[in-house]
């Protein structure tokens, strides 16, 4: 049994009623909503739908588009380079691909355009690897078992993303995920196999096969730990602690650099490169309409509001994945990522009376706003001793259905973080809900992985917009970040050679400080934001 000094009594008491309808809950699961029932639930309790969250652009290449309102006052910030004198001529560093993140689209970039003869380097706002891919868990997605197809891929993914996803995109994720599996076999990366080397798969919420492939429960760490490992083989070089803080342009209009900020010293550095690649990841530390978050301290959506202001344009940035399954309790793990393989092998959501609410396998849209939806309107949510709510996921289950250790074998580092505080899974549920997990949007891309408006910019990871639609399948966000990462390394290392800089200028910084005074918006705090406000360092 759990620690009984940190559950409450409440929590206490509704733990007896899942005990006792544990046994008939078995085997039963609720039926799946239908289409219009799923598109009444997202309207009323997703968060997206909230209108008092949202801010209308008013200036940019979005100009008209609603955003979340903290990443909106980013957007329409002045750069924090405005009025500084840079001399753009001398270059500090000088590459042929400067790679803006050290996360795994960052790493897998860089590592194909080293191989394609590009002389690369990575910045990285914190230490190569700290990134949201070092935090996934659940695993990665490959249709690459006999009853299984890219095709069957595409309409799970196509359908789960609203069937808002560009198809190009789409198509290229599913297309390409059984090579880059193998590319990350071959690399070394520890897939959970069986006695005959066959990889194990599972589902996850949304798939019509299993098709899930994993690490344990630490999927993401492992291929960062691979990454990672093969970034500084390759002898690539990687500043660490140092922020990409404006894109450099040149008077052709293309991207020629960049302006860098040592995060310790404040010094900035500028970066002369034939190609960037954008790879800052998410937006998870802005924390929308307050919500906790899963995401790694550097989430501040860098990415975007650099590629904004230098001219590119956003696709589906009003589109942020809750993802239902986070930390309730205890408050030393609040908002932190339980991953969705606990669903997968087993556990049922179920509230406060002991009642499963929802099949455990929907979209994570769905099931977010269903878990909402029981705390608020329903009123069976548990409480919780800072005032918020949680549903239990039922984890006893788990080794109910599979047998004892399953839990240990198959999900051990959850195990081990929850064991931490006190609690058992094994032997407890644990509550859990919504925590701001995925940016859905981000700058828009073609095939190859560029930016449309702007010559020689190139996109890759959880800062692309339209790969997934407005909500994305588990497992589809570690593929698409070796996926697109490896295509944009493969494509910065051919247009490097081809590229031809003209003098390189910080113009559009100064054309977009008189476009946001001429729409009226005071000055606010230069952006990007860096590091979230709760940083003990100064932001400055």
């Amino acid at each position: 049994m759990a620690d009984q000094a940190i559950l409450t009594a409440e929590m206490l008491e509704s733990i007896q009623k899942v005990e006792a309808t544990r046994a008939s809950r078995i085997g039963v699961e609720p039926r799946r909503m239908d289409a219009d029932e799923k598109d009444r639930l997202l309207k009323q309790y997703h968060p997206d739908y909230k209108d008092d969250g949202f801010a209308t652009l008013k200036m940019g290449p979005n100009k008209g588009e609603k955003a979340p309102v903290e990443l909106s006052r980013l957007l329409q910030a002045n750069s924090r380079v405005l009025g500084k004198e840079m001399d753009l001529n001398s270059p500090d560093v000088d590459v042929d691909v400067l790679v803006i993140g050290g996360g795994g689209a960052g790493s897998s970039a860089a590592i194909e355009a080293h191989r394609g003869g590009a002389k690369v380097m990575i910045v990285t706002k914190l230490r190569i690897g700290d990134a949201n891919t070092m935090m996934a868990e659940g695993g990665i997605q490959a249709a690459d078992k006999e009853n299984d197809s890219p095709q069957r891929h595409y309409l799970d993914a196509f359908g789960g993303g609203h069937f808002a996803a560009k198809p190009e995109l789409l198509s290229k994720l599913v297309m390409e995920a059984p090579d880059a599996i193998q590319w990350l076999n071959g690399l070394g990366v520890m897939f959970d196999k069986a006695s005959d080397g066959t990889m194990i798969t599972t589902h996850g919420g949304g798939t019509s096969r299993k098709r899930m492939h994993a690490c344990a429960d630490y999927t993401g760490a492992e291929i960062m730990r691979v990454l990672r490992d093969e970034v500084l083989n390759q002898g690539i070089p990687v500043m660490d602690f140092t922020s990409a803080i404006e894109l450099v342009k040149d008077d052709k209009g293309q991207v020629a650099g960049a302006i860098l900020q040592n995060m310790e010293t404040d010094e900035c550095l500028v970066a002369r490169a034939k190609v960037v690649i954008l790879a800052t990841g998410g937006a998870g530390r802005l924390h929308y309409q307050g919500f906790p978050t899963s995401n790694h301290y550097g989430a501040t959506a860098d990415g975007l509001v650099l590629g904004y202001r230098a001219g590119a344009n956003l696709l589906y940035q009003d589109t942020i994945q809750y993802h239902p399954t986070g930390v309730a309790y205890p408050p030393q793990l609040f908002g932190a990522l339980v991953t969705e393989k606990v669903r997968s092998v087993g556990a049922q959501l179920v509230n406060r009376e002991g009642e499963a609410f929802m099949h455990p396998l929907e979209t994570r849209d769905v099931s977010a706003a269903s878990i909402i939806r029981e705390c608020s309107d329903r009123g069976k949510g548990v409480p919780t001793p800072g005032g918020g709510f949680g549903i239990w996921l039922d984890t006893p289950l788990i080794e109910m259905l599979h047998g004892e250790g399953t839990i240990e074998k198959r999900i051990p580092a959850m195990l081990r973080m929850y064991l931490n505080y006190g609690i058992d899974m094994r032997k407890v549920p644990i509550l859990i809900y919504p925590t701001l997990h995925y940016q859905n949007g981000g700058l828009e891309i073609n095939a190859d992985c560029a930016t449309p408006a702007i010559g020689n910019l190139l996109v890759a990871g959880e800062a692309v917009g339209g790969i997934h639609g407005r909500n994305r399948l588990m497992g589809n966000s570690l593929l698409d970040i070796i996926v697109f990462g490896r295509d944009a390394g493969k494509t910065a290392a051919k247009r490097c050679r081809e590229v031809s800089l003209g003098a390189p200028t910080l113009a559009h910084v100064e054309a977009f400080a008189k476009e946001l005074k001429e729409a009226g918006i005071e000055e606010g705090q230069a952006s990007p934001l860096l590091l979230p406000p709760y940083a003990r360092r100064k932001n400055r």
